[in-house]
């Protein structure tokens, strides 16, 4: 499965759990690949690791809540090669009882899952990947984006969103060339799993295995997937064989939703 040659890859979050595994998947298939997290620090110790194992990488810390961020991001990324793969990433949890829900918490989880989507992709569009003939969107959404989440109201919102700019845009762009399509993992084995574990064990006074029993009981594989069969969705949607899917939001949840 061809990819084009050359191409480079932003993704945003791209230092831990899905994100990594993708920036790994996606070096591994020879396309050059630009990371941006929060974390400075981070970000350089990943890059090394991806250079060390043979791949072209670089990357600059940034926060995609940010509009100066998004902005020196796209710049940065742009003198490491003209970017047309673009992972929109970056997100985070949050919910709680929905009446109990401050304004800050509902802000920044919109903040951060829906409106960086729409800021960077934007980004990248503006700064030349709308004129090219070729190019892929891909946005990590979740099966939360297609079906309600109890306590995860604010998560659950920002995902349906994601999942509704993914169609919009994919249809706006469909005789460009470029794709638009979200990935949508269900319960995946990462940091940001763990936390949220945590949270239902002191929702419910209980702990965190018996949180994980449930969930992966609510699984029809048994088990929760990994970052890398996510990473691996994202991976074949980078190549010509999948041209004709856009618009789509694809699930990676082991049955979890069949919709």
């Amino acid at each position: 499965m061809a990819v084009h040659d050359g191409s480079t890859a932003v993704i945003t979050g791209g230092t831990s759990g899905i994100g990594w595994a993708v920036a790994r998947e996606l070096g591994s298939r020879g396309i050059k690949v630009f990371l941006c997290a929060r974390d400075g620090e981070h970000v350089a110790d990943r890059v090394r690791e991806l250079r060390k194992d043979g791949y072209e990488a670089e990357g600059i810390a940034g926060d995609v809540t940010k509009a100066e961020d998004i902005g020196e991001l796209v710049a940065a990324a742009g003198t490491f090669g003209d970017v047309d793969i673009l992972v929109n990433n970056a997100g985070r949890s949050g919910g709680g009882i929905t009446a109990e829900i401050d304004d800050a918490l509902w802000d920044d989880v919109i903040a951060t899952n829906l409106t960086s989507v729409f800021r960077v992709t934007r980004a990248v569009l503006a700064a030349g990947l709308k004129d090219r003939s070729w190019g892929r969107v891909i946005n990590i959404a979740s099966t939360a984006g297609k079906q309600g989440v109890v306590y995860g109201a604010p998560y659950s919102a920002s995902k349906h969103g994601v999942v509704g700019f993914t169609k919009a845009l994919g249809l706006e762009l469909a005789t460009t060339g470029i794709t638009v399509n979200a990935v949508c993992p269900g319960y995946v084995e990462t940091p940001m799993a763990q936390h949220i574990r945590a949270g239902y064990a002191a929702h419910w006074n209980t702990t965190e295995a018996d949180v994980l029993k449930r969930f992966s009981g609510k699984i029809p594989l048994g088990r929760y997937s990994t970052p890398e069969e996510v990473a691996g969705l994202v991976g074949y949607l980078t190549t010509s064989t999948a041209d004709a899917i856009t618009a789509q939001a694809i699930n990676v949840c082991g049955g979890l939703g069949n919709f």
